[in-house]
Parts: structure tokens; C-alpha cells; sequence
């Protein structure tokens, strides 16, 4: 059975390796021989090896799945911990870096997803820095539901600028969640990942998660909370340094952003520019930089990113 699964309907999950690595791969019953160059050999063989531990763990596989699998080995399940790492922060054996929420457990799919997720656990400032599709987000809210479900924090506030609208809110129609819940969506698609809808709804109500525009933070000390600041390099400097003076007693933050993706107005320095370039040294703050290897959308994604990095005129 666990065979069957392995090589996914119609082959699916073999024929992906076969594509991505260059190799072909033939089994009979439990046996595969896989040909091709050695290393990709190599890497063919760790990938197998992977998804079924996985299988043996009671998982399922999924595309997703075998990507990492290609990309990280065996050590896509833990079996290889890297340095600093701190696996025994991590719920369940010692050896496995994971995430769990109420819907379902979240797995890094790359290197520097895993490193990222230890350091959402170790540190109490963490600066996710790098290109759509990495999940610097989804880990981040990911992180603090579990911090928020083993009771860790009291809630999870998301924030994002509203820079599309010029934080002229007063100008869109409806009332004041009608007009941030456009800017805030990405947010809400990830909290309904992790809680059933329904328990979504009733701890926004009860204001345990609160989804507010960048603008809304001044003012506020957030203890015992675990706050996440997506987009962030649409924050000016002044709203930056605002957002992390925020940070009270027993609480976390999580900043993501993509230094290509910056719309302010001209000559406006993004927060998040000077954010890196000041606090890259400060003990106690840790910073992430995916690449487009890290991406885990479309694969195709991957290779759009590549293309405009390589571009001298964008």
C-alpha cells in the first residue's frame, strides 16, 4: 500500500522526479533502478527514501511534498538536523521541525524554511526577508498560532500598510473592515488554514486575533501577543520604527517582506531597507533571506523571479 502511495497516481509523484532531476526511474514491485548522472542518481534515490519515511510516519504526499523532498533529502523529515536548528524546541520527537495547528501540521519545504521556522521559535524578533512564494508569511502566522494554541501568548495581531490606498481609508466605500480587508486577505486565507472558520470568526470577535492596517499600532504597548507585520517593505522608516517599539512584555514579532516589491512614493525610503540595515547586528534580532530556490508555489513562479533578477532593467 504504502508503495502505491509512494509512486502517486498514474506515477505522478515518480514522473516528477524524473522531470526535475533528469532522470528515469523504472521499479518493479518494491524495486526501482534509476538511471541518469551520478549525482542526480543520488539525489533520486535520497528523495525516495524520503517520502517513504514519510509514508511509514502515517503522512500523506503530496506534489508539494516531493518538492521537498528533491530539494532537502532525507533531512526534508528531519532525520538531518542542520546547526542551530534547535530541534528540541520543536513538539513531537526531537529530530522533527514542525509546526502544529489546530487544522493541520506544517512542514518547511527547504533549508532555509527550516532555519526560518527556528529561528520564528527561538527568537523574540525575527525579520523574513525575500521574494513571493518562499512562505515567510504562512510560517510566521503558522508560528503563532501554535505559540497562541499552547497557550504561549494571549493573542496573534497581523498588521500590514494599506499603501494602495495611500492609508486614505476615508476615500473607499463601507465601513472599516470593509475597507482594509482587501489589503488584509492574505492574512485571513492563512489564520483559515490553521482554525476551522467558524473559531476564526469568534476569536476575531473576541478580539484574541486582531487584522488591522499598519497605521492602527500607534500608540499601543503589545504584551503577551505575538505580532506579525506582513508587506513591510511598505512601511516608511518612521512607521518601522513605530511598529518595533511596540513590542511589550512576553511577546513576539514576525516582519516579512520583499525589498523588490517596494510602492511607496519616490523618494520615500522603505522602513524595511533601513530596518535591515540598522538592526542587522543587534543581539536577540535574527533575519531570514529566501531566494528564489526557496519558492514553493507554481515551480514556474521560480523561474519568473529568476528571469527578472537576471533583467539589468528591472
Amino acid at each position: 500500500m504504502l508503495l502505491i502511495e509512494l509512486i502517486g497516481p498514474h506515477g505522478v509523484n515518480l514522473a516528477k522526479i524524473e522531470q526535475l532531476l533528469g532522470v528515469a526511474i523504472h521499479h518493479r514491485g518494491n524495486e526501482f533502478a534509476i538511471t541518469g548522472d551520478e549525482p542526480d542518481i543520488q539525489r533520486a534515490a535520497e528523495a525516495l527514501a524520503a517520502l517513504y519515511d514519510r509514508l511509514e510516519q502515517g503522512k500523506s504526499v503530496e506534489s508539494g511534498d516531493v518538492d521537498a523532498a528533491i530539494r532537502m533529502g532525507r533531512s526534508a523529515q528531519g532525520t538531518e538536523p542542520q546547526p542551530g536548528d534547535q530541534v528540541e524546541m520543536f513538539p513531537g520527537t526531537s529530530d522533527k521541525v514542525e509546526l502544529r495547528t489546530r487544522k493541520k501540521v506544517v512542514e518547511p519545504r527547504t533549508a532555509t524554511q527550516k532555519s526560518y521556522v527556528a529561528q520564528l521559535i527561538e527568537h523574540e524578533l525575527v525579520f523574513g526577508l525575500g521574494p513571493a512564494g518562499t512562505g515567510k508569511t504562512y510560517l510566521a502566522v503558522a508560528a503563532a498560532m501554535q505559540f497562541f494554541l499552547d497557550g504561549a501568548v494571549d493573542k496573534i495581531i497581523l498588521s500590514r500598510p494599506a499603501v494602495e490606498a495611500g492609508e486614505r481609508l476615508g476615500f473607499l466605500p463601507g465601513d472599516m473592515k470593509e475597507k482594509v480587508d482587501p489589503y488584509m486577505q492574505p492574512l485571513y486565507d492563512a489564520l483559515n488554514d490553521f482554525l476551522p472558520g467558524k473559531q476564526v470568526q469568534k476569536l476575531m470577535e473576541d478580539k484574541r486575533i486582531e487584522i488591522a492596517p499598519l497605521a492602527f499600532m500607534r500608540g499601543r504597548t503589545l504584551s503577551n501577543a505575538y505580532v506579525i507585520l506582513d508587506e513591510a517593505q511598505n512601511a516608511t522608516t518612521m512607521q518601522m520604527k513605530m511598529f518595533l517599539t511596540r513590542l511589550g512584555e512576553n511577546s513576539r514579532m514576525a516582519i516579512t517582506g520583499d525589498m523588490s516589491q517596494i510602492d511607496l512614493p519616490r523618494g520615500v525610503t522603505s522602513g524595511l531597507v533601513e530596518a535591515e540595515r540598522v538592526l542587522r547586528d543587534v543581539k536577540g534580532i535574527a533575519f531570514t533571506r529566501f531566494s528564489a530556490e526557496d519558492v514553493v508555489r507554481h515551480p514556474l513562479v521560480a523561474r519568473i523571479i529568476k528571469a527578472y533578477d537576471a533583467d539589468p532593467a528591472t
